[in-house]
């Protein structure tokens, strides 16, 4: 059985206990990795510290970061198909899908590469007397804690932004899924990153992410999780007003209008809660359907969701199974509250008599007000419900503490756009959920969070604006 290991300071580094990871497709013991301690913990930030006042990072000319980032791209995409096996055993997602969050994890450095040098000031102009501009300056030290649904990706998605930028980094892995990371971790070891700009924790969150969050040298907190994690975090990180980007949970909904072509709405609907299981921020977590096209769209995505296959993830199966058994008891309990508020349950609902941690797809009718279409599942589970008028979907839509992102299925631009013009969060798609990419900006308002990742924008996250003013004497 393979043991991992921390990676501190530019090197790997072993603990005297260790987390034990389970594959979810069979409930088995799978590996184990070094569980890192509050004393590696502030190694960690030490050797990040060190980094940045050696300048080796911050300093040099930033072409040379552009070379490191395109050496880690290639690098990563060098171990894909091995790092992908594992991220498949550990966290139950299907082959390709791990294989796909490697290579999505290349594009970020890659992406981020064309950006490193490329973080202009401006000239201000204040007379002749004075010269006046501003720069772009690394935060310092970032801290960055990752969830455990797309660990590799969401990993690169702040990485390579924040190296980029000149910033040395340390990342707390989620304990359920950590491995992964290691591969990705291991990719970037000899591509030209300075020593203790890239540092790599396993722990408990309570224990090594709270260290982190309100350790004296953190300069900047990036996190992906749940509302009160996030929260949790935010209170620690108002003792220093230390900068922070969150990207918390959602509760999103597709509106399909009364000309939304029905095999689109269908696949959208596939993808935007069965993938990786209905573990996503940004599933289709909800369906608001337009009362003339209620039944022949509920029924069609009844269909489908009866027709996935579920297995695992080697087994390339449609349906993979939830990451653990404590994440199974999660979902069955909230679709059983949503049977005891008097939603009907009109296909799944049940764990299959198989091995592992799998929740059947599961189609819920129910009212806006239910607390299953109100909190986030996590899960394969969506809501459908009808609605008579624009009005009244876009109230719904929007009628959730959550704001990451929505969607709109229709034909009349007009209309669509309209619509979509009102919907409340940071990504509205239109007759495709999921819709974007890297290059396009990603996060939530309210208790989605705040701060965006992804794109161009993500970028100035990762910097803080120094202003130079200069009299000149005459």
């Amino acid at each position: 059985m393979a043991h991992y290991l921390n990676y501190i300071g530019g090197q790997w580094l072993n603990a005297d206990t260790h987390i034990d990871v389970i594959n979810p497709a069979s409930g088995q013991l799978y590996a184990t990795i070094a569980s890192a301690t509050i004393n590696d913990a502030d190694k960690a930030m030490a050797a990040a510290r060190q980094c940045v006042n050696s300048g080796e990072l911050n300093d040099i000319r930033p072409a040379m970061r552009t070379h490191w980032m395109l050496n880690a791209a290639q690098a990563i995409r060098d171990i894909a198909d091995e790092g992908a096996l594992e991220l498949c055993r550990e966290n139950g997602k299907s082959l390709q899908d791990a294989k796909d969050e490697f290579l999505e994890s290349a594009r970020y450095f890659e992406y981020y590469a064309g950006m490193a040098d490329k973080l202009e000031g401006t000239s201000i102009p204040l007379g002749k007397d004075y010269i006046d501009f501003t720069q772009y300056v690394p935060m310092g030290v970032s801290v960055q804690i990752v969830p455990w649904n797309f660990p590799v990706s969401i990993c690169a998605r702040s990485l390579a932004p924040a190296l980029a930028a000149g910033n040395a980094v340390v990342i707390k892995s989620p304990e359920i899924s950590p491995v992964g990371m290691v591969y990705l971790i291991r990719a970037l070891e000899n591509c030209g990153f300075p020593k203790g700009s890239i540092n790599l924790l396993c722990g408990k969150g309570s224990v090594i992410g709270n260290h982190l969050v309100e350790h004296a040298e953190v300069n900047q907190i990036v996190f992906t999780g749940s509302v009160p994690t996030g929260q949790h975090i935010l209170k620690a990180s108002a003792a220093r007003a230390t900068p922070s980007v969150m990207e918390l949970g959602g509760k999103s909904a597709a509106i399909v209008l009364h000309d939304a072509d029905l095999q689109n709405v269908v696949s959208s609907v596939r993808s935007g809660i069965f993938f990786n299981a209905g573990q996503v921020c940004s599933a289709m977590s909800r369906l608001l359907v337009h009362k003339s096209r209620y039944t022949e769209v509920k029924d069609a995505v009844v269909k489908m969701a009866e027709s996935l296959l579920i297995g695992s993830g080697e087994e390339q199966a449609d349906l993979t199974p939830v990451v653990s058994k404590a994440q199974q008891i999660s979902v069955m309990a909230m679709i059983e509250q949503a049977k005891k508020e008097g939603a009907k349950i009109i296909t799944g609902g049940y764990i299959p008599d198989m091995p592992g941690y799998f929740v059947a797809p599961t189609i819920i009718e129910a009212t806006p007000e239910m607390t299953i279409a109100q909190e986030e599942v996590f899960g394969p589970v969506l809501v459908v419900m009808p609605f008579d008028t624009d009005t009244e979907a876009v109230a719904i839509a929007n009628g959730t503490n959550f704001g990451l992102v929505a969607g709109v299925f229709g034909e009349g631009l007009n209309h669509v756009f309209n619509v979509a013009q009102q919907l409340r969060g940071g990504q509205v798609f239109v007759n495709e959920w999921f819709a974007g990419g890297i290059e396009t900006p990603f996060g939530g308002v309210g208790l989605s969070g705040f701060g965006r990742e992804k794109g161009q924008e993500a970028i100035y996250s990762y910097v803080q604006t120094r202003n130079i003013a200069i009299r000149l004497h005459h």
